[in-house]
């Protein structure tokens, strides 16, 4: 059964008449007649009686009349949802972002993203950057962002944005003029977790200002960026961390700076190169700035 048989079915049902449903469904009078015999045979039920040249529905065909209606209706139904689909109207998006990502830079895009296709619903999880490449890998999510660097074959990953690193302590730390790498080894440290973008971007900091990995004095481990930062208001030691998250903190006061150049690093979107890309993820990785480098 077709969808094209449906509806000529319900023309020559309404209209009681072959050549009158013919003209309503552009359709020649022996087609009509053809589709009307093909639902007949096919199904074993005779759906009009042939009252010389009138016909007329059988007990049958009124039923199977209202159940055509509400099948032909159901089809319109879902061809608007593909049309709403394709039109950004409806849909959802499933996504997963890293601490310092999902806290601090991807909640105004989602806000720009929500006001211009309010129809799409958005489920956002949070973790650290290695959680985030394990929920991609799996395809259990359209795309995330990290700012971690991701090694997994299967995924694709694309700069989003980029973010300013800093190391902050409490005002009343005792700062050198100039660290070295000797006051740095020594210094506490407050850090993120293993498996953590910050965590990684900490580590590359350390060793760039000459600080051997295996010397260092991490004080604290904490599983969040506001805990670190919380810890290190407290007077607990230094920490490497976005911008992003020290900023309210260094313009109150109750963070500083210290005089040492970060580089910045690179916030991705990642993705399973096999699982398709909806339109609404791709107008989202659009609006946040995606790029064709990797």
């Amino acid at each position: 059964m077709t969808l094209d048989q449906l509806r000529i079915f319900i023309a020559v049902a309404e209209r009681q008449h072959i050549t009158q449903a013919a003209a309503i469904v552009n359709r020649t009078q022996s087609a009509v007649s053809a589709a009307i015999s093909s639902l007949e045979k096919r199904h074993g039920v005779r759906l009009f009686d042939r009252l010389g040249r009138r016909i007329a529905l059988t007990a049958a065909g009124k039923t199977f009349l209202e159940e055509a209606k509400e099948l032909l209706a159901r089809s319109r139904a879902t061809e608007q949802v593909l049309a709403d689909l394709a039109e950004l109207r409806i849909g959802s998006l499933s996504l997963a972002a890293s601490q310092t990502i999902g806290n601090y830079w991807l909640p105004p895009r989602l806000h720009r993203f929500a006001v211009s296709y309010p129809g799409i619903s958005i489920r956002l999880a949070i973790g650290n950057t290695q959680e985030v490449a394990a929920l991609a890998a799996t395809g259990d999510i359209d795309v995330g962002f990290v700012e971690g660097e991701v090694r997994d074959a299967n995924l694709a990953a694309r700069t989003v944005d980029e973010d300013q690193l800093v190391i902050v302590a409490a005002p009343n730390l005792k700062i050198p003029r100039k660290p070295d790498s000797g006051w740095l080894t020594a210094a506490p440290w407050v850090a993120r977790e293993t498996g953590s973008g910050t965590r990684e971007a900490f580590e590359a900091a350390l060793k760039k200002f000459g600080v051997r990995l295996a010397e260092r004095r991490i004080v604290l481990e904490l599983p969040s960026n506001e805990s670190v930062r919380a810890a290190v208001e407290s007077g607990a030691g230094l920490a490497v961390m976005s911008q992003l998250v020290a900023e309210s903190s260094l313009r109150s006061g109750a963070l500083v700076a210290l005089p040492l150049q970060l580089a910045r690093r690179r916030f991705y979107s990642i993705r399973h190169k096999e699982r398709y890309l909806s339109l609404a993820a791709r107008a989202l990785l659009k609006l946040s700035g995606e790029n064709s480098q990797p």
